[in-house]
């Protein structure tokens, strides 16, 4: 029997190559928007904060932020 993971928000670890699949899903939410983003267009997080972010612009904003809060 297959687990249904649509329309349901994963929970991922983010490491530097890629990241791994912890509680199945097909989505994760944008750490600054809170946007939905699926799991195949997944492009952007911080390993550091494990963090996903909806794009390259927001991810820059991100870290720009946290190291000015640092």
């Amino acid at each position: 029997m297959l687990i249904a993971s649509r329309n349901r928000l994963a929970r991922l670890q983010y490491g530097p190559n890629g990241f791994r699949v912890l509680a199945p899903g097909d989505h994760v939410l944008c750490a600054v928007t809170g946007a939905p983003i699926g799991l195949d267009e997944l492009r952007y997080w911080s390993v550091a904060r494990q963090e996903p972010y909806a794009s390259a612009e927001i991810s820059v904003k991100a870290e720009l932020d946290a190291a000015r809060d640092a």
